[in-house]
């Protein structure tokens, strides 16, 4: 798995401190890494993007933007409203075609979730994986409304013949409601994929080091991490 495409059942889910974990875990294992954001919006030309925001956390990674608009909107839309050229499916695959023959591992991170329009002419997150043929990562909130759209992304995926990598929990609550305990079990059994990890609610303000000495704790093997599924449900489940 040289290219790992995350994509969020929504926004502010925690897509970019999910990147940034992952990023820290493959660095501390001894990968190169390298994160692309596929269009940045909301963020002015001096201001740190998200990709700034995952190298801060993670440490030694390659950052790579391929545009960025003012507006806090969709690509399509904040391009079109800043008279700008909109971000492609294609561009986006073959900037990270391009990282992955200089990095052991490329993180490319959308924009919301995974139909959010890139162009005028429809193109998604979804295409850009697929024209890569890479996993996608969904990050999914914890509590009451989650089922619904991480299984509807899900479906999207499997639906295009994409590989669904599993679901990773984007900010799990220090003390966690009901709904967000018995979602545990119900997130794989809705999605029919596994749940990889558990980040912590807050994770993002850690100071840079504690970040990456606990960022492999709140993420499974596969990504190198030590996080366990189910002993992770028998501490919090109901």
């Amino acid at each position: 798995m040289s290219v790992l495409v995350i994509t969020g059942t929504g926004t502010e889910v925690g897509k970019t401190v999910v990147t940034a974990a992952l990023a820290a875990t493959a660095l501390a294992a001894g990968r190169s890494v390298a994160v692309l954001k596929a269009a940045q919006t909301g963020v002015l030309p001096a201001e740190a993007g998200d990709a700034e925001e995952v190298a801060r956390l993670a440490g030694a990674v390659t950052t790579a933007e391929l545009a960025r608009y003012p507006d806090p909107l969709a690509p399509a839309t904040a391009a079109r409203r800043a008279g700008r050229a909109p971000v492609h499916p294609h561009e986006v695959a073959e900037r990270a075609a391009k990282l992955a023959t200089e990095h052991d591992l490329v993180l490319v991170e959308g924009a919301g979730g995974l139909l959010v329009r890139f162009d005028a002419a429809g193109g998604t997150l979804a295409d850009a994986a697929a024209l890569l043929a890479a996993p996608v990562l969904v990050v999914a909130s914890a509590g009451l409304g989650t089922l619904n759209v991480t299984e509807l992304t899900a479906r999207e995926l499997r639906g295009r013949g994409l590989d669904l990598a599993g679901v990773v929990i984007g900010s799990w609550p220090a003390e966690p409601d009901l709904a967000s305990r018995c979602n545990l079990l119900d997130l794989p059994d809705v999605t029919g994929a596994p749940l990889l990890g558990a980040v912590p609610a807050g994770a993002g303000t850690l100071e840079p080091a504690g970040f990456r000495a606990s960022a492999p704790h709140w993420l499974a093997p596969r990504f190198e991490g030590t996080w366990d599924a189910e002993t992770f449900r028998v501490r919090e489940a109901p």
